[in-house]
């Protein structure tokens, strides 16, 4: 297990994704926080969010492009394919029992899955 450093930007990267409802890209991040934060890097945005998903912190999803997410339960996402916005998906619950049928048909050790939806949003939907 990595050694958890303190840093005052580590601790401002970490509380924009904790504190949105959206899994923000490092570049929203970075975007989000440079008016205030005038001498924050794009690459310092980059290696500290690298550093919280490697402690268990915030979790990285895999959606073309990579986005971050300080929920680390497992739970389903979706991607809207217009406006590329991603969401957690509630009322969907996480099932064990799909890693249990994986493993049993593929012989696979499986410790958990991610469930990823997409399609169009309701936002997007209802401009079209």
């Amino acid at each position: 297990m990595p050694i958890k450093r303190f840093s005052k930007q580590r601790e401002l990267i970490y509380r924009v994704v904790l504190n949105t409802k959206e899994h923000p890209t490092a570049e929203m991040v970075y975007n989000w926080l440079k008016p205030e934060n005038p001498a924050l890097s794009l690459g310092t945005v980059y290696r500290n969010l690298n550093q919280l998903v490697e402690e268990g912190e915030v979790k990285r999803l895999p959606f073309p492009i990579e986005r971050y997410d300080a929920n680390t339960a497992p739970h389903a996402h979706f991607m809207c394919r217009c406006c590329g916005s991603a969401y957690d998906l509630t009322g969907i619950n996480y099932d064990p029992s799909l890693d249990s049928l994986a493993e049993e048909t593929s012989g696979h050790a499986v410790e958990r899955h991610e469930l990823f939806f997409d399609g169009t949003c309701i936002n997007c939907t209802e401009k079209h």
